[in-house]
């Protein structure tokens, strides 16, 4: 059962068919998850906001929905519903989907369109802006999934924001996610921002919705539109610009690389000179290589010498400490290498000298570097190019600046140095700001990324740090290098980087790797099998992990755990029973995060005492079509007496081809557990009768039916076994029945 709450603020000589800004948040949370921060939050940002509208003297210019849907961890299933029977989902002109990924920090833009007058309206009504075009590209990779695509994309292309909670991961989808947890003023900075940009979109003349009698003329109009490039500058402002002009500026950078050379003159110059620059820009791209390459070389000794991975994950500083100054030398090897850079220009013949022509080399070898990259997000039709744009373009005025200088103070000097430096400041700022928010975003999402399986999953998590902040740290200092290398590369500052590293390697195998402030994430599956409405075929405990620390690091830390379930000394994963993943079907597909996971034996007399009757499936009739080779099951599904269900899942296989669900629309297979294509049905919640529903095959081959129900009620030895495990860990607990059928 699906249940949604909505409010319509409008003014008196408001019409029912007037366009309408949709703001949307779901207040139901994931298993084990009180929600204060997903989504807690996002309901009482609303809730004020209401208030506000009714309490003060503005009047909304077009009607305000406020959503509250109650099934968006379910996949979106409360937001689909409105959309799809709701009265008012055709008034909807542009909506703002609230959302968190942890407790608090900067509401971050994650995902605008699909024009770009959404993301126009946020950069001139957001308070404080935190947006980034590059979020869409790196989106729809990322294994989640918001409102926002049912909105937008779905059902109606509607445009508008997402707009999440960046901060806090450590908390994200937990028991530990609770006020407390919320960091101080994100609520209130949150409310202020969508106050005004709901009231700018209210406002907008480009509010439109379906019964319009210009609706089809405006929407080509505003979808003619690309995705705009915007992003905000330390939080103070926000840059934006169109497709069109960044085709314009994102192209110039790689045009001024090729024509400086050709500036000189005659020909031969000229050839000598682009070699020259080819020459910088492989050197560069070398050392921006090897700085990523270095920290995950440090990583992987540190591994080899360590039962534990991830010991950065409660204390991210020691990340920075043990990768940053790797990063750097892995950034000034090229320039200690080839220390006198190999010129192809004769300096007698152009009359300068070596040091000259060797740091204009270099120069625009960094520069035309980050222009290839400018132009290669361009041709890809990506937004994230002005990030190695902003690079580029702050590395001219640095290069004139320091020309200038080195008139006065000469090419050696640090006067000279500082006058490069200085012109790139805010690109550096900016730089550091984005990717410390990147890195630390980064770092408490590494908790949830899944156990990859052994032995090269264990590696991962420190790989993926190490090479992203080896990425951060050449982005960074990579526009400095071409003046700033020669103080760089000198063999003191190689030996202090290195002893650095050392250092950090040392200190970090000293941490224990989670705290509660930084939870280590486990999932335990009481599984029942089931035939008929009252037998138990098995019972198990299954258990699972979401990082790279396996339930081995788990008994070893816990021997209350370890004792209970008869682990010893010599237990190891090559012997123990393991849990398939079709074995989790009931949270399909975070199932497939797992490996590793492991089943041990359960009583079963204890389910029996709690629960009379368990799920099943039965037969009400079956009707054939023996011309089109059809026939069809009626089927009745009983949910037993479960007190607590979140969901029921069937997993479908076979001849399968049309249901009584989503508007006999079947939606694409998967491939779950290695085994046949099937069709996933999710049934949200309980209810106060049986649900009957049909299937339909087009052969006479038999359709199988694995059904999975998750109870969020344990029975008292699972408890006890939950509560057995440290407080830095947070278990998602809960029962599932299993049943399977063919008909």
């Amino acid at each position: 059962m699906v249940v949604d709450h909505w409010w319509k603020i409008s003014s008196i000589d408001s019409k029912d068919t007037d366009p309408s800004v949709l703001v949307n948040g779901h207040f139901d949370s994931p298993l084990g998850s009180p929600g204060a921060g997903d989504c807690g939050s996002c309901v009482a940002s609303m809730l004020e906001i209401a208030r506000l509208i009714v309490d003060t003297s503005w009047v909304p210019h077009h009607p305000v929905i406020f959503l509250f849907n109650g099934a968006e961890e379910l996949f979106m299933l409360g937001s689909h519903g409105f959309m799809k029977t709701n009265k008012w989902n055709n008034t909807i002109g542009a909506f703002v989907n609230v959302e968190a990924s942890g407790t608090g920090g900067p509401d971050l833009v994650c995902q605008s369109g699909p024009s770009s007058w959404p993301s126009n309206i946020y950069a001139e009504a957001a308070i404080y802006p935190m947006a980034t075009s590059a979020a869409q590209d790196v989106f729809p990779i990322i294994p989640g999934d918001t409102d926002y695509r049912i909105f937008s994309e779905d059902y109606g292309s509607i445009p508008g924001l997402d707009i999440i909670f960046l901060l806090g991961g450590y908390f994200y989808h937990t028991s530990f996610d609770t006020v407390e947890q919320l960091l101080p003023g994100s609520i209130q900075a949150r409310g202020e921002n969508l106050f005004s940009i709901i009231k700018a979109f209210s406002n907008s003349s480009k509010l439109q919705n379906t019964y319009q009698t210009n609706y089809s003329e405006a929407r080509a109009s505003l979808f003619n539109e690309e995705r705009a490039i915007f992003f905000d500058y330390l939080s103070w402002f926000m840059i934006f610009y169109s497709k069109r002009v960044a085709k314009i500026l994102h192209s110039f950078p790689i045009f001024l690389f090729f024509v400086m050379p050709f500036t000189r003159g005659r020909f031969s110059s000229c050839l000598s000179t682009l070699c020259d620059f080819v020459k910088g820009f492989l050197l560069h791209a070398v050392g921006i290589i090897l700085a990523i390459i270095v920290p995950v070389v440090f990583s992987l000794l540190r591994l080899l010498f360590t039962s534990q991975t991830m010991n950065w994950f409660a204390h991210p500083f020691l990340a920075f400490l043990m990768f940053i100054p790797c990063a750097l030398v892995g950034l000034i090897i090229p320039r200690i290498i080839w220390r006198h850079f190999p010129l192809s220009q004769d300096p007698a013949i152009v009359k300068r000298s070596k040091e000259a022509l060797s740091d204009e080399a270099r120069f625009w070898g960094a520069f035309g570097f980050y222009a290839l990259l400018t132009l290669a997000y361009l041709v890809a039709g990506l937004s994230g190019g002005f990030v190695t744009f902003v690079a580029s373009a702050s590395m001219l005025p640095s290069w004139i600046s320091f020309c200038l200088s080195v008139k006065s103070f000469g090419r050696h000097s640090f006067r000279s140095t500082m006058f490069y430096i200085l012109p790139l400041f805010p690109c550096l700022s900016y730089a550091v700001y984005f990717g410390g928010f990147l890195a630390q975003f980064l770092i408490e999402k590494m908790g949830m990324m899944g156990s990859l399986p052994l032995p090269y999953g264990y590696y991962v998590p420190d790989i993926i740090v190490a090479a992203v902040i080896g990425l951060i740290t050449g982005w960074s200092v990579g526009p400095l290098m071409p003046i700033c290398g020669r103080w760089l590369a000198r063999s003191s500052i190689l030996r202090f980087l290195l002893h650095l590293s050392l250092l950090g390697l040392a200190i970090s195998s000293q941490f224990f790797p989670y705290s509660t402030s930084a939870p280590k994430r486990i999932v335990f599956q009481h599984t029942f099998r089931t035939t008929g409405v009252s037998q138990i075929t098995e019972s198990t405990y299954d258990l699972s992990v979401l990082d790279s620390n396996s339930l081995l690091f788990i008994f070893k830390h816990s021997p209350e755990v370890a004792k209970l379930l008869n682990v010893t000394s010599d237990f190891s994963l090559e012997s123990a029973s393991l849990s398939k993943r079709h074995d989790w079907m009931v949270i399909f597909p975070v199932s497939s995060l797992f490996s590793n996971s492991l089943k041990f034996p359960a009583k079963e007399d204890d389910i029996v005492k709690q629960y009379e009757f368990f799920p099943t499936l039965s037969v009400q009739n079956t009707s054939s079509d023996s011309e089109k080779g059809h026939r069809r099951v009626h089927l009745e599904f009983y949910l037993g007496s479960l007190e607590e269900i979140w969901v029921a899942v069937l997993n479908i296989t076979g001849p399968l081809s049309s249901w009584s669900f989503a508007d006999n629309a079947l939606p694409g297979t998967e491939a779950y557990g290695g085994g046949p294509p099937s069709y996933i049905l999710r049934l949200s919640g309980p209810s106060d009768r049986n649900w009957s529903f049909w299937l339909e095959a087009n052969s006479s081959e038999a359709l199988r039916v694995e059904l999975s129900v998750l109870d969020q009620k344990l029975v008292d030895p699972a408890k006890r076994l939950k509560n057995l495990f440290p407080k830095w860990v947070d278990v998602v607990a809960y029962s599932s029945f299993i049943s399977c059928y063919t008909f």
